[in-house]
């Protein structure tokens, strides 16, 4: 049953272990909560839990703790406030805090701050657990407070939370003190702050405690003597010395040691410490040493047995040890304990230099002393200890429990303190002169001293030889071992009771010191000498040398007035001339023993003056001079007196006042003034106690008002005015003795004489004011005179409310203070010291009472102002004002307040906004200009104005603002106020005076701000509205509220739960109230509002970007109503429409705006919009802004955090389109271009930089317009500013390796300079350009593979959702590598596994998904591809740039699979992307306009693969026929093996079966021309093959000749099988046969239609069927790179002529006949965790890359994106082939011949592939598609319509086929790509060896688009048969030289004897065309002059296909890396094997 508990609501819950609500209904609760119970049942309680935020539920009662509690609000939103110790409260709160925080420095990895954090809320937890446990006295819980505030302070600063103010150790309200002490609150709590980390000893006290020198304590431990060689009991005395005054410091320390080295004292054990007291500051400066000097007490000689007997003991030296305290001092004063150190003991060589061994060992004086032979000595701990005695013992109860030895200075320390009783007499024995007494050795003398009373008793325990061991009676001096000059220098105090001391002497009596074997002690001599002298003064501290008296052994001292009678001294005996010499002493002349003493007493006096003073009655005749003498007695003697003096005086005073008074009031003047020193401060406190219990001097106050009224008077008149100072310093204590003295005489005469009284107090006054009116401008001294007098002045106040009321004291204040002269008239100095006076005024009790405040405030305002006018003192007048302010605050309950706060606000408020409106722009203007730093310009005075100015405001009610609005006499004055007091604000939160974690105070201001604000604003709209608007007065009010509700700290949504809680609980959200505010405002404005148009859009946008509803709410709209009014005004909203577009950019960036805003504006706007006249041009503009703000957002949100350069990028690129394309913001557009040109640069994206930056050069003109400076452009005209341009464009283009860009721009330049004849920038620029086509041909580049990305789910930012994208890879990146970086980029993407396009449900889906494969490029420029002559680095270029058209293919089967021959059956659906521009351009990967579907069907697959294979043999061939030397064959061999050995499976018979059935010719009449071209392709491989037979024949090892025989063997089964479906195959060439070959072979082939096969690319997946798995039916094998040089068949081969032209080339098909067609993993197009099936066929490239390994890493990501599109040039038809034709159709060799030269047809593509004459087309004023280069203006300015290609093609004159060239064309090492479309001539072979590098060549099979599987057993030549499998080291790849250009290109004329000659695939060779060879042809120029002519290469000798004509046919590639040229050593090898070739 649940049992109600409303009544224990008064007791809070905290949780005492975490609960984790298992149970139904359980409320989760962690440790610390605080909970409230409402209901209890059996075991279980039911609560709200209060902390951090509200839920109810139920928990075991068990786990929480009752406390006591304070209901607040009660009802629903009651609240429970503990009964505890607010800082406990504080920790708990902040640890909770900081737990969250803390975990995220581990995440941020702030690893170094995680682990202080730690430690620190460790210490916190320990010292809440103290305060909880109330065990700690007061002091010990101020300290813990004190302990906990450092900590949270020091945590909450690195942790970037707010600076908590606090007053002793607790939190202030805010609402309880006025916004000054708050500051000063911050300030002080800043300062503790940044103290934490120094020691707390260090911080000094503030007040008066702060004069106050704190002394330091050194403590001392001796914990061991380790010195065991001594074997005697020891003494070790331990004293402070001053190394630079020679002079011991301190009284010593005294440690007794048995002979083991363990205390004498059982008890003393551990205990063996001191403490040195009372050092200053000053001490701690000096060179101090701790010296330590041991004694030891036994034989006088230590390893002498003889020297005396035993039972003798004597005191002897023995060693000593110093520490330099410099050494140690900064180490013992950062630790807070003990710390050791070990002192050497170091004997002394020479007892008679015994008392400087401690100077000598300090100066290392190494030949006087004895270094120990081992490092033990003394080990002493040493720590510093700070603060009064009092506070060091109740710090440190430890040390003094060991009964601590307090060792004081020698002499008072420097502050003395009242009630510290001494009465210690320092005796320094120094030394003595002996007579040796007819002795043959000198004496052994030992010095007895004893203390004697006046009646010859000895008194007792009155000598110590240090501190820690008890009194003695006697003392004993140490004996040096034959010495009669002994120098002992030993001090003894002597500690004389002051009763005992006057008649008290000292009796030193002198023994020698036997060493025979009695061991006697022979008194020979005595000396004494009195503690006191006859006329009162003790003995003087100085050095004495006493007389020696003779005497013998048995001599008695009984009767001490025997010898006292004799002089002691020198000076006794001028004293005493007349003294007999028939006594019983006799003294010796001829020795003496030297003394000093010092006194440290404080009842005892050495001063003959001051003993005078004190019996002045004995002598009143001296009186006069006993005063004037008084200025001469040491303070500290005064002040031991000071009691007794002031007696002394005052009845001095009453003795006779006339005679006396002027000396007596001097003399106290002199008294009073001592007591200001610091060393006497604390005295001040006895002259308190005694003038209220002491002072007698009823009747002094008459002379002494007297007296200072005579002193003021006369200050007009004397000159020197030093006496009359010291008496205005003593003001305080004068009218102390004044006043007590009348209250003693109207006690005791019932009030008599009062009237009188008041009178002299009154003319007293005048006399004051008199002084202070005086003008001191002339006169210096007068200024100090007037300056000690305000000093003191307010001290009295207190004095005269004894006697006076607080009115009338109030009106003598204001009198006093009125009669100063103003500002003006004074210097500086007295400025001070006047604000200073009225400062303390101010502070004192007076001020207080509201009756004198009332009288006092208006004279301290008019002071305050005339200062704040005139800039002076700001400082010291703030701290004025902040005084009252405080005053006020705490007295804000009264009535009279409010009369003040009006007065404030007359007098103050207008002058604070002036001064603090100087401050800040002098402020403002130092930090502009660095110059000497102004102090009234500090952050801290402004901040001392700004809480003066705030504390007024707060202070203001609604009747003060009232009366402040009706007070002014205009309307200027009301708008002037209005101004600064907006300026003020606005300044307020602009600057920001007050630091980021002063949060309360900046809440505190706010909430000032906005009353201030609510009480303004209607007088703003009743006086500046309608007729009388002020568009001054109404902006700074707009712009005021906009920088309020933008401010930091207003924005609730960036603070915690609990903080935002607290923040709203106290002000509510102020954003909100200053809305409201502002749109009431708006609204009044009326007609007036278009003033604001556009002014204050940017503003307003700003506010209504603040993420609070509310605001949006409220400000959104006020946007319709600037469209409406501008549409009223203008008839449009363009000003509206442009300044919101602009402004919003910059605000977005700033990180402001959400999607929720973007929601709200579109919602709030087009719902008022609806009811518009405009709505039509409204909606659309609301729609354009959303939109953009759609893109601003995605923008932001890449822009920050660690979003990739790809994301960011991309983002930049669909917001520059929106602007240029949607908005038309020209400026906005150009500031993207520039930001996206930065982000290229920073990721090396060069070319896209170049092509960025080429948008803003299309935008200008080459005209001498002058443009204004814009983003880092300076102001230049606007032909400069295109230069520059178009120079870093050039650049850019040189650096991203697409120099094909460049040139066009170098010829626009070079136009340019031309045309103005600017000479020296032409050359300039015309060798750039030819550098640039030098790079062209010699250096590498790579081609970059592309990828298509699907990005689809609304998860995506904006630009990218639903969207499919053409990706640049980055150099070298392949597939994989490709998706692993988009999964990294979108690490919450799903990858998709399958190509077929997403359903809606992914594309709505809430997630998001990527769908990722491999595209090939489809050239737009197919002419310069086609070209036979063009090199192929620069084919390679055209291959993948300026690519806009990317295509995929997926194999399928239509309609039944034919299971015998899957061929028969395979079609490929080939799909097209068609890009929205193409690449490269100003991104790396474009949006998919458009997509085109086609189906190939199976006969085009079997061209298009056959033909493939063809090349890809070729190309193979070449390679090993340009690389015999290397030897290595056994690529080569594998290849041949597995191509010809293929036929054992099938082969291309299935392509036989399958295409050239009659059923199935019949059956497709229409694929007549393809079937025949097929069979071509077929004839066509079976010559190859033949071809490479006969290389391999030539370059076989011997031992693998077994090899070459079964390949020709198998190789004739292959043709034979051939022979019956490909007729004239059976006259094959006799390489094979064995037979002689004719001269010559040329395939025929029948011309194919351009439209019968689709365009297929290099990287099309149908590569399946030229390159494939490694699997058993491949034809892969890891074979070696290492190629040899390909010997071409030639004529001499074929027996027939005719043959030539009826031979058919086959092509050689592998069937597997294991694999059937199915998916095959590897043709997937995600990685292996992200895979798609193999429908959607890879054509991505292998991993591993061919291509120089040297290639840097810095250009691996150049990208080349564009490229520059070349005119379509038809090909030369009759004027080039003559009478070709026989009867209308080509001869046979006429044919052959037009197929080498033109290839049977154009080439076969899509439709949409056809390459148009790009006509170049004028853009509009400054637009241009930002990704596409379909025209580029700027290459047609002087070309003409057409574009003219960077290197154009030749066009070869008539008759001329033999033109070879190859002076720029390099041998790359990576098999050539492959055109679009293949023409079936006979292609020349080029050379194309594996990489160098790789293991594996980048052909690798694996990486192939289609598997053996999936070719139904059909397999080709694989990839991988490029592999290197040899252990030899590989090839070099660069097999062509290069040759000088200036060479004439020549063909060799002799004849090749081998009896395997080339067979030529050009029409450059002649036996082809006619027995006869055409003479060579030397050179060829350049056609039209459009680019330099390219030089001529002869050949490499006669027969051997031309170097030039061994270009590549296209086949799909990886890459292509082009290679340099080879070296010159590489070039001789080379000859030198063609040489043995034409012997052979």
């Amino acid at each position: 049953r649940w049992i109600s508990s409303k009544k224990k609501k008064k007791n809070g819950k905290k949780m005492v272990c975490s609960f984790r609500g298992s149970v139904s209904h359980g409320l989760t609760l962690e440790l610390g909560e605080t909970v409230q119970i409402l209901e209890k049942c059996e075991g279980k309680s039911r609560d709200v839990m209060f902390f951090p935020f509200v839920s109810q539920g139920i928990f075991p009662v068990g786990y929480i703790h009752l406390k006591k509690a304070v209901v607040t609000n009660r009802g629903q939103y009651e609240t429970v406030i503990p009964l505890e110790d607010p800082i406990i409260t504080e920790v708990t709160s902040t640890l909770q805090e900081w737990s969250v925080l803390w975990k995220q420095l581990y995440v941020k990895h702030k690893v170094d701050l995680f682990y202080k954090l730690r430690h620190v809320m460790n210490e916190l937890i320990d010292l809440r657990r103290q305060l909880l446990s109330g065990h700690l006295t007061q002091d010990q819980v101020r300290e813990v407070k004190r302990h906990i505030t450092v900590r949270l302070d020091w945590g909450n600063e690195h942790l970037g939370l707010d600076l908590v103010p606090r007053k002793e150790f607790e939190m202030v309200d805010a609402d309880q003190i006025s916004v000054s002490d708050l500051y000063k609150m911050h300030l002080s709590s800043r300062h503790s702050v940044q103290q934490s980390t120094s020691q707390d000893g260090g911080k000094q006290r503030h007040g008066d405690s702060c004069r106050m020198p704190v002394p330091h304590h050194l403590f001392v431990n001796l914990k061991s003597f380790t010195y065991n060689t001594i074997g005697e009991d020891t003494d070790i005395f331990f004293s402070l010395y001053d190394l630079r005054e020679g002079k011991q410091i301190s009284e010593k320390f005294m440690v007794r040691l048995n002979k083991n080295g363990g205390p004498k004292n059982p008890e003393k054990v551990d205990r063996l410490c001191a403490l040195f007291t009372d050092l200053s500051n000053k001490d701690m400066k000096r060179d101090l040493y701790i010296v330590s000097q041991v004694i030891r007490t036994g034989r006088m000689l230590l390893n002498d047995s003889k020297k005396g007997p035993p039972h003798v003991q004597y005191r002897r030296p023995y060693g000593c040890a110093v520490l330099a305290m410099s050494d140690v001092l900064q180490t013992i004063s950062e630790l807070k304990e003990e710390k050791d150190f070990v002192l050497k003991v170091y004997t002394c060589n020479n007892e008679n230099e015994w008392y400087q061994i401690h100077e000598n060992i300090i100066r290392k004086s190494s030949t006087k002393y004895t270094a120990p032979s081992t490092n033990y000595g003394l080990i002493i701990s040493l720590q510093l200890l700070r603060g009064d005695m009092e506070q060091v013992r109740r710090e440190n109860p430890m040390i003094f429990n060991r009964g601590v030895a307090i060792t004081r200075k020698l002499g008072f320390p420097d502050v003395i303190m009242p009630g510290d009783i001494r009465n210690d007499l320092y005796l320094m024995l120094e030394r003595g002169d002996f007579e040796r007494g007819g002795k043959s050795v000198q004496k052994n003398i030992e010095v007895t001293m004893y203390v004697l009373y006046a009646d010859g008793e000895i008194l007792k325990e009155c000598i110590s030889l240090g501190s820690g061991e008890h009194n003695i009676s006697e003392y004993r001096s140490f004996v040096l071992y034959h010495n009669n000059s002994p120098r002992w220098s030993e001090v003894i105090k002597l500690p004389i009771p002051i009763d005992r001391f006057r008649g008290s002497h000292l009796r030193f009596e002198f023994r020698h010191c036997s060493t025979k074997d009695k061991g006697e002690k022979k008194l020979f001599g005595f000396a004494f000498t009195p503690l006191m002298r006859e006329d009162g003064t003790t003995l003087s501290d100085e050095s004495h040398e006493l007389y020696v008296y003779k005497c013998d052994e048995n001599t008695t001292f009984s009767n001490h007035a025997l010898y006292l009678g004799l002089p002691c001294c020198k000076d006794d005996f001028n004293g005493c001339p007349n003294i007999p010499s028939s006594l019983i002493f006799q003294r010796s002349t001829k020795e003496t023993l030297w003394i000093s003493t010092q006194l440290s007493s404080t009842k005892l006096t050495q001063n003959v003056d001051l003993l005078a003073l004190l019996k002045w009655k004995a002598h009143p005749e001296r009186v006069m001079d006993i005063l004037g003498r008084l200025r001469h007695v040491c303070g500290e003697e005064i002040v031991k007196f000071l009691q007794d003096i002031l007696d002394t005086l005052f009845s001095i005073l009453d003795d006779n006042t006339d005679k006396y008074g002027p000396l007596v009031f001097q003399s106290l003047v002199f008294i009073i003034n001592l007591l200001r020193d610091s060393k006497f401060y604390h005295f001040r406190p006895v002259m308190d106690t005694y003038i209220q219990k002491h002072f007698a001097g009823a009747l002094a106050y008459k002379e002494l008002i007297r007296c200072l009224k005579w002193y003021m008077d006369r200050s007009a008149e004397v000159v020197r005015q030093d006496h009359i100072q010291e008496a205005m310093r003593a003001l305080e204590y004068l009218f102390k003795f004044i006043v007590q003295s009348r209250i003693l005489y109207s006690r005791a005469t019932c009030g008599m004489e009062e009237d009188q009284f008041r009178a002299s107090i009154q003319e007293l006054f005048q006399s004051i004011r008199f002084v202070l009116s005086l003008d001191s401008r002339s006169s210096e001294t007068l200024i100090f005179t007037q300056a000690a007098l305000l000093n003191s002045f307010p001290a009295i106040f207190d004095e005269l409310l004894q006697m006076f009321t607080v009115q009338e004291v109030a009106e003598f204040v204001r009198g006093t203070l009125g009669s100063m002269p103003s500002t003006v008239h004074i210097g500086q100095s007295m400025d001070v010291v006047k604000l200073q006076s009225i400062a303390r005024t101010v502070d004192s009790r007076l001020f207080s009472f509201p009756e004198s405040r009332r009288i006092l405030l208006p004279v301290v305002l008019h002071h305050i102002h005339l200062h704040l006018r005139q800039q002076k003192e700001l400082l010291i007048c703030s701290g004025i004002l902040s005084s009252i302010f405080s005053i006020i605050k705490s007295s804000s309950l009264e009535s009279s307040v409010q009369e003040e706060v009006e007065m404030m606000v007359e007098s103050l408020l207008d002058v604070l906004l002036q001064t603090l409106l100087a401050i800040m722009s002098k402020s403002q203007s130092q930090e502009a200009v660095r110059g000497q730093r102004c102090p009234q310009c500090t952050a801290e005075i402004t901040g001392e104005y700004v809480s003066c100015l705030l504390s007024l405001l707060r202070q203001m009610s609604e009747i003060h603002f009232q009366h402040l609005l009706d007070n002014f006499q205009s309307k200027e004055e009301l708008k002037e106020f209005l101004l600064k007091i907006f300026c003020v604000f606005r300044n307020l939160m602009k600057l920001s005076i007050f630091p980021r974690d002063w949060n309360v105070m900046r809440l505190l201001t706010s909430n000032i701000i906005v009353s201030t604000t609510q009480y303004l604003s209607p007088a703003l709209h009743k006086s500046f509205t309608d007729a009388d608007f002020d568009f001054k007065v109404w902006n700074s009010y707009f712009s005021l509220a906009v920088l309020f509700i933008n401010q930091p700290s207003l924005q609730l949504e960036t603070l915690t739960p609990a903080k935002r809680k607290k923040v709203f609980d106290k002000y509510g959200d102020m954003r909100v109230m200053m809305a409201y505010e502002l749109f009431s405002m708006w609204q009044n404005l009326g007609e007036n509002k278009i003033h604001f148009i556009p002014g204050m859009i940017g503003p307003f946008l700003g506010v209504t970007l603040v993420p609070q509803i509310e605001v949006r709410n409220i400000m959104i709209p006020i946007f319709h109503d600037m469209m409406d009014w501008e549409q009223r005004k203008n008839g449009n909203f363009k000003q509206v429409e442009a300044e919101l577009i602009d402004k919003l950019d910059s605000l977005v960036s700033e990180g402001k705006g959400d999607e929720n805003y973007r929601e709200l504006f579109s919602l709030l706007l087009l719902e008022k919009i609806e009811q518009e006249t405009w709505r039509e041009t409204g909606v659309s503009f609301v729609t354009s802004v959303t939109r953009l703000m759609e893109r601003l957002l995605d923008y932001r949100d890449c822009m920050k955090g660690d979003e990739t350069e790809n994301k960011k990028i991309g983002c930049t690129v669909n917001l520059l389109n929106f602007y240029k394309s949607e908005i038309n913001k020209e400026e906005m557009y150009i500031r993207y271009i520039h930001k996206l040109c930065d982000m290229h640069l920073q990721a090396e994206n060069y070319t896209e930089a170049a092509f960025t930056l080429l948008l803003y050069w299309e935008l200008l003109h080459w005209e001498e317009r002058p443009l204004r400076e814009f983003l880092h452009y300076p102001a230049q005209s606007e032909w400069h500013r295109k230069e520059g341009l178009c120079r870093k464009v050039i650049h850019y283009f040189n650096k991203g390796k697409c120099w094909e860009y460049g040139i066009p721009l170098c010829r626009e330049l070079a136009f340019q300079y031309e045309s103005l004849y600017d000479y020296q920038s032409l050359s300039w620029i015309r060798k750039m350009e030819a550098a640039y086509y030098d790079n062209i041909m010699e250096q590498q580049r790579l081609e970059p593979e592309f990828f298509r990305v699907g990005f689809y789910g609304r998860k995506f930012p904006f630009f990218l959702r639903n969207k499919e994208f053409v990706c640049r890879g980055h150099d070298y990146e392949r597939l994989e590598a490709f998706q692993q970086r988009m999964l990294g980029e979108f690490p919450q993407a799903i990858a998709m596994q399958h190509p077929n396009q997403p359903d809606e449900g992914i594309l709505q889906g809430d997630a998001q998904y990527l769908q990722i494969y491999a595209v090939n490029p489809v050239p737009e420029n197919i002419d310069v591809l086609q070209m036979d002559r063009v090199p192929d680095r620069i084919k390679s270029f055209y291959r993948v740039n300026n690519v806009r058209r990317f295509r995929y293919d997926r194999p399928f089967h239509k309609g039944s699979k034919d299971k015998d021959n899957e061929f028969k059956s395979l079609w490929i659906e080939r799909t097209t992307l068609i890009l929205t521009h193409p690449l490269p351009g100003i991104s790396r990967w474009f949006e998919v306009d458009k997509r085109e579907l086609i189906e190939v069907s199976p006969l085009e697959n079997a061209i298009y693969v056959v033909e493939n294979k063809n090349q890809e043999l070729r190309t193979l061939i070449s390679q090993y026929q340009h690389k015999q030397l290397h030897g290595n064959i056994n690529l080569l061999s594998m290849c041949l093996n597995g191509v010809i050995d293929a036929a054992v499976n099938g082969g291309i018979a299935r392509y036989q079966e399958a295409f050239f059935d009659k059923e199935y010719i019949s059956s497709h009449p229409e694929d007549t021309e393809k079937i025949t071209q097929l069979k071509d392709l077929m004839q066509e491989q079976v010559h190859i093959l033949g071809m490479g037979l006969a290389v391999h024949e030539k370059l076989v090892h011997p031992e693998m000749r077994p090899l070459h025989k079964k390949l020709i063997d198998q190789f004739q089964m292959m043709r034979s099988s051939l022979c019956h479906g490909l007729p004239g195959l059976d006259k094959l060439s006799p390489a094979c046969s064995g037979s002689s070959t004719p001269r010559g072979i040329l395939a025929t082939h029948s011309p194919m239609s351009p439209d019968s096969i689709k365009l297929m690319h290099r990287h099309s997946p149908l590569n399946v069927l030229g390159s494939v798995r490694h699997s058993s039916s491949s034809l892969s094998s890891h074979t070696s790179s290492e190629t040899g040089n390909l010997l071409i068949l030639t004529d001499s081969m074929m027996e027939h002529p005719e043959d030539l032209y009826r031979m058919q080339v086959g092509y050689i098909i592998i069937f597997a006949s294991n694999i059937t067609f199915q998916p095959s993993p590897s043709s997937s197009s995600l990685s292996s965790t992200h895979s798609a099936p193999s429908q959607m066929i890879n054509s991505g490239h292998s991993s591993i890359r061919v291509g120089s390994p040297s290639l840097p890493d810095r250009y691996r990501h150049n990208r080349e994106l564009l490229m520059l599109l070349p005119p379509h040039r038809d090909r030369p038809s009759s004027a080039m082939y003559p009478n070709m034709t026989e009867n209308g159709q080509p001869t046979n060799h006429q044919r052959a011949l037009y197929h080498q030269v033109i290839g049977p047809c154009k080439p076969c593509s899509d439709p949409n592939l056809s390459v148009a004459d790009k006509v170049l087309t004028a853009p509009s004023s400054w637009s241009l598609d930002s990704g596409t280069r379909d025209t580029l203006p700027f290459l047609s300015a002087h070309v003409g319509s057409v574009m003219a290609p960077p290197v154009p093609p030749r066009t070869l004159p008539p008759g001329h086929f033999s033109m070879h060239f190859d002076a720029f064309h390099h041998q790359i090492n990576e098999l050539p790509p492959a055109l679009p479309a293949r023409s079936l001539r006979k292609s020349p072979l080029h050379p194309i060896p594996a990489s160098p590098t790789s293991p594996q060549s980048g052909l690798d099979g694996s990486n192939s688009t289609l598997s053996g599987s999936a070719s139904s057993g059909v397999s080709s030549l694989s990839e991988s048969n490029f592999a290197q499998s040899s252990s030899e080291p590989p090839a070099r790849a660069d097999t062509l030289d290069s040759m000088p250009s200036s060479q004439a290109w020549t063909t060799d004329t002799e004849e090749a004897e081998s009896p395997y000659l080339p067979v030529r695939y050009s029409v450059s060779e002649p036996e082809v065309l006619d027995p006869l060879k055409p003479a060579p042809c030397r050179s060829h120029s350049a056609p039209l002059g459009l680019a330099p002519a390219l030089p001529l290469k002869p050949y490499l000798r006669e027969g051997c296909i031309p170097e030039e004509d061994l270009r590549p046919v296209p086949r799909p590639m990886p890459r292509k890396i082009s290679q340099p040229l080879l070296t010159n050593k590489e070039e001789q090898a080379k000859v030198a094997w063609e040489h043995g070739i034409s012997e052979e």
